[in-house]
């Protein structure tokens, strides 16, 4: 099999298990009402390439790929009714709580192993998602804080998504506001305007700001009038009145 064709499929794989973690963690999303936060910018940095060949620049970043997509396999493995006997071969856990903190190790393995490599600035992105499943918005923060001061412009962007939706959950809606304007005017492939404009309106209506939250929702359903974002603005716009 020639390299290049080996490449591919580790590539697709990756991006296959990518995809699968970053469904999971859309119920992180939902449960903390960030619509778009984690599901959408996953998959369009995917979409965008900025993970294509990314972490197959050496052999260390190969290595480390590997672990990491062990580790989103544990992301999105299947939850079992407490009590239910696991089945072999099969890796399941009783919590989403459990299943995240499984991850979380993982996750900081490859931070420990390979500090340098560009998929750990990836698994600094998911111990940030984890620590947000545990309760733990503090070291959230600091990792989501990290990646998006280290990471490439792409990765950093979608940590200044999610530190934005840490902070409008954590009564902190100055900070989220400011991050989510930047994100607005300086959007990226991986979070677009509309992405951090959809955000910044659901957090002007979780904290009673109806009026902002409404001009901002009827721009964007002017933007994007057939789009899927301008019929969710429509939809929040129906809920305000």
């Amino acid at each position: 099999m020639r390299a290049e064709t080996r490449h591919q499929l580790k590539e697709d794989r990756f991006s296959r298990v990518t995809l699968g973690a970053a469904e999971k963690t859309a119920h992180w999303s939902v449960e903390h009402r960030s619509t778009l936060a984690i599901a959408v910018v996953v998959v369009a940095l995917i979409a965008a390439g900025a993970v294509g060949g990314w972490y197959y620049l050496s052999a260390q970043d190969e290595k480390a790929s590997f672990n990491m997509s062990q580790a989103l396999r544990t992301l999105q493995a299947q939850l079992r009714p407490a009590g239910t006997p696991a089945q072999p071969d099969i890796p399941s856990f009783t919590s989403a709580k459990e299943r995240a903190a499984a991850a979380h190790s993982q996750f900081q393995a490859v931070v420990d192993k390979y500090p340098h490599t560009r998929t750990a600035d990836m698994a600094r992105y998911f111990l940030g998602v984890t620590s947000v499943s545990a309760g733990d918005n503090a070291t959230a923060e600091k990792q989501f804080k990290e990646v998006a001061s280290n990471g490439n412009k792409e990765l950093a962007s979608v940590a200044k998504l999610a530190l934005a939706s840490v902070y409008g959950n954590t009564n902190r809606p100055k900070d989220a506001e400011a991050i989510y304007k930047e994100l607005t005017n300086k959007p990226t492939a991986s979070v677009s305007k509309v992405t951090a404009e959809l955000q910044l309106a659901e957090l002007y209506q979780n904290n009673n700001q109806p009026l902002d939250a409404k001009r901002l929702y009827e721009q964007i359903k002017k933007d994007t009038p057939t789009t899927e974002a301008g019929q969710l603005a429509t939809q929040k716009l129906a809920e305000l009145k």
